[in-house]
């Protein structure tokens, strides 16, 4: 009888697991990774201001760390370390890479609903698919350089944001060019914000490969350290891309027409506070 209860039971768990895994809502970007619908966006608005239907609000806040905000409520932090500014808000998702301090806390506040590291047990990476309706967050696992001068597979995670009909990327302390499978699992990236500081992450001409192998609409740069290496990152994608700077710290993007040309927008970095 024992055995046959277990027998069931293993039957049981056979049975369930397709069904668990279907019920997983599948990514648009990937799906859909071959066409590329357009943004509008605006400069505008403060964090705490509501937002209109089918858009996203980013707001930079320092070093590699990104507010999204959905028009629902959401709001999520990329590169999470703990502090954000003078501000109440506890954001409801915040992801976080540990290749340097500067991109994670070993503390975040257990008022945080959903904590996403990108990284899992040594070499085995992780796997995020978190669906919360008005926003999916996933990750794609890639390697990092480890302290002792090698590579440790799996110990980045470059987190994609799917919202509004737009599928938004965040690159982390990318340390390699993606092979051709992880970008398949990228998919399609409406918005990203890259690491361009040519040297702690990737060297520049690499990091402009991969952003013109994306062909993201808007591309935000992010985790540079001198205007000198911003400079020179805008001069190499000048053929392919149109330079936007603002003395804004946010930014407000849609789906709707695609620009007249794919565009780095360089964002002033500037952390919140409730007081604006």
């Amino acid at each position: 009888m024992l055995v046959l209860r277990a027998f069931m039971s293993m039957l049981l768990v056979l049975c369930i697991a397709p069904l668990a895994a279907q019920e997983r809502r599948p990514s648009h970007c990937i799906a859909i990774a071959d066409s590329a619908p357009g943004l509008s966006y605006v400069y505008k608005t403060a964090f705490r201001d509501p937002l209109p239907d089918f858009s996203v609000r980013l707001s930079y806040i320092d070093h590699s760390s990104f507010l999204l905000q959905t028009p629902g409520g959401l709001s999520a932090v990329t590169d999470f370390t703990g502090f954000i500014g003078s501000t109440r808000m506890i954001p409801d998702i915040v992801t976080m890479n540990r290749a340097h301090e500067t991109h994670w806390t070993a503390f975040p506040d257990p008022a945080i609903p959903h904590v996403l590291p990108g990284w899992g047990p040594f070499g085995e990476g992780i796997d995020h698919h978190l669906d919360l309706g008005e926003m999916l967050v996933r990750n794609v696992s890639t390697d990092i350089r480890s302290r002792s001068g090698g590579v440790e597979e799996n110990g980045n995670s470059i987190f994609i944001f799917e919202v509004a009909g737009l599928c938004i990327g965040h690159l982390g302390h990318l340390h390699h060019i993606p092979n051709d499978e992880q970008f398949a699992a990228i998919g399609r990236l409406d918005v990203v914000m890259a690491p361009v500081d040519g040297g702690m992450t990737l060297p520049l001409p690499e990091m402009i490969s991969i952003l013109k192998r994306l062909k993201s609409s808007v591309v935000i740069p992010m985790h540079w350290f001198s205007s000198y290496t911003l400079d020179t990152f805008l001069g190499g994608m000048t053929d392919e891309f149109a330079i936007r700077r603002s003395n804004a710290s946010h930014i407000e993007l849609s789906l709707r027409d695609l620009p007249d040309r794919p565009t780095v927008v360089v964002l002033q970095s500037s952390y919140l506070t409730d007081d604006d």
